[in-house]
């Protein structure tokens, strides 16, 4: 059949690329997410080939005596070339197995075995082969309908072709849009929705009246969600402080909204407006907007990070905009971030510029991940952030923000894309790590804004340039980071990137999409705490260490 047959060249095409996806990249992969990049990786390659064997047929092998090849050569090519492919696969793991130990050791994990990268090659296999015969099952239909149009209809082979693909196209694009990726949208919304009614064990209703969610809170504990439960109910209590601080403190404020705490977005801004006023939170020393990653997400550790270092003289506010868990909004909810971001951070400047200028908190911004991109959302350009807030720490930012590119793009000739400088940092930095952040010794002016960004984060690298264009952060020095064997090819780095994203969480603190204590080094750089030095500051790292996993769960 010739769905089944199998093509000399897109086979050579296909190993080629599936010998560049098993050389490494930001993460160290497992068989399973190699076995699914390496069979994505493959069937484009595939294609590749089979453009290329095309126009080889049609416009060059023609000219040449010896084409077509004689029988006895096609048999020996049918056999040989697939030996010759397969042998190259299986040489081909051994320096693979060894990349991944090398990514291993730099993010201080577990390295996979060569047994277990043979099952990567099989389900790669499987995979590219799946996709390849979709693609001819389509293309065969497409003939069938053209052939069909003319039979039938006495249109011409030219326009049937056309009118063939045409709907075959359109077909498709019903099937995968319309019924695939809406239909599934909803399956997961509905499916999300359920787990935003679940509580986390040892997630119980506050008794302070300073958190929403309280017997005293305008926002009734059962409308948080899960994530805003796991918020309300964690932080670090006076006494507690007390013992890690060293000085008096006091009783943190925690504002949330849910989803289900107001039926319309503009109710639910008017709810957290009004419960800062019930708390007192605009008689607190630091006010922090945190707009948060898809279910409403809000990193204990940077929650934790901010109280310690106010001695719980603070205020924190968020509120979630989706069901949907942080990656799924990063693919469907990314203008809904944003317009809630605005939302967020307008009305509680709003509010905050009622009170008087010399009793009002200092206003900052906290985003994380998707969050960074809410809270953009709030701002034009540099301009607006100095002149509604005091400060702003962005961790993480994906790629697609609109601020962070234009910053990225606009940077100071010579400096890095990994760790880039901007009007020589006088307003806005960069920095990969904590030694980043203290690096420069040049006047940087109030407010600050600083992002935070790991050289192997892929949330903060993907992007779908990455299929056809070498970034500038791939052609400069690797960093401590990254290793220095991650090439760039076509195609195939953005589809290792992809997959890298999957787990991007999954690695320790310091690298991927963990940014760990380093939260706590950006925000004293930010908000520079009267008085501050280096021993308060490991101080506060020490008591992050042993509060770990007390404040609800990692993302």
């Amino acid at each position: 059949m010739r769905t089944l047959r199998i093509d000399a060249v897109s086979l050579v095409f296909a190993t080629v690329f599936y010998l560049w996806s098993l050389t490494p990249s930001l993460l160290p992969r497992d068989w399973l997410f190699q076995g699914l990049i390496g069979g994505i990786t493959a069937a484009t390659g595939y294609a590749v080939g089979s453009g290329v064997d095309a126009l080889l047929r049609r416009a060059v092998l023609p000219r040449f005596s010896w084409w077509p090849f004689a029988p006895q050569v096609r048999r020996v090519l049918r056999v040989c070339v697939p030996v010759v492919c397969v042998a190259a696969a299986l040489v081909m793991l051994v320096p693979a197995v060894r990349w991944q130990g090398e990514l291993a050791r730099v993010m201080e994990t577990t390295a996979p075995g060569y047994l277990g990268y043979l099952r990567a090659l099989v389900l790669s296999g499987l995979i590219a082969i799946a996709i390849v015969g979709v693609y001819r099952t389509l293309r065969d239909l497409t003939g069938w309908i053209a052939r069909s149009l003319n039979r039938l209809l006495r249109i011409p082979r030219r326009a049937a072709s056309v009118v063939s693909l045409v709907i075959v196209l359109f077909g498709t694009f019903v099937l995968v849009d319309g019924i695939a990726l809406r239909g599934g949208y909803a399956v997961l919304n509905s499916a999300f929705s359920v787990q935003n009614d679940a509580t986390r064990d040892g997630a119980d209703r506050p008794d302070l009246a300073e958190k929403s969610g309280s017997p005293e809170s305008l926002a009734a504990w059962d409308t948080l969600g899960f994530e805003g439960r796991n918020f309300v109910s964690g932080g670090i209590r006076a006494a507690d402080l007390q013992r890690y601080t060293r000085r008096p403190a006091k009783e943190p404020i925690r504002v949330y909204a849910g989803l289900e705490s107001a039926p319309t977005p503009e109710a639910r801004m008017a709810l957290v407006v009004d419960e800062l006023e019930r708390t007192g939170a605009f008689e607190r020393k630091t006010l922090v907007v945190i707009p948060t990653t898809g279910t409403g997400w809000v990193n204990p550790t940077a929650a934790q990070t901010m109280e310690l270092v106010e001695n719980g003289d603070s205020a924190l506010v968020a509120a979630q905009y989706s069901y949907l868990p942080s990656w799924l909004s990063f693919v469907a909810d990314r203008e809904k971030a944003a317009e809630a971001g605005r939302a967020l951070i307008e009305a509680v400047h709003a509010r905050w510029l009622t009170k008087p200028p010399d009793r009002r908190p200092r206003l900052f911004v906290y985003g994380e991940s998707l969050g960074t991109q809410a809270g953009e959302g709030a701002f034009d350009d540099l301009d607006a952030i100095r002149s509604t807030v005091d400060g702003v720490l962005w961790v993480g930012p994906p790629a697609a923000n609109r601020l962070w590119g234009s910053l990225v793009e606009r940077r100071d000739p010579g400096t890095p894309e990994a760790e880039p400088t901007y009007a020589d940092g006088l307003v806005v930095r960069f920095a990969n790590d904590a030694g980043g952040i203290r690096r420069s010794d040049k006047p940087w002016l109030s407010p600050r804004v600083l992002y935070i960004q790991h050289r192997s984060d892929p949330v903060v690298w993907w992007s779908p340039d990455l299929l056809y264009s070498k970034p500038d952060w791939l052609r400069e020095p690797a960093g401590a980071d990254r290793v220095g064997a991650m090439s760039w090819f076509p195609l195939v780095t953005f589809w290792q990137v992809s997959a890298d994203l999957g787990n991007a969480a999954g690695v320790p603190d310091g690298h991927g999409h963990n940014y760990g204590t380093v939260i706590l080094d950006g925000y004293v750089a930010v908000t520079e705490p009267d008085g501050w030095t280096d021993v308060d500051t490991e101080r506060i790292r020490a008591a992050l260490e042993d509060l770990r996993g007390h404040d609800g769960p990692e993302k």
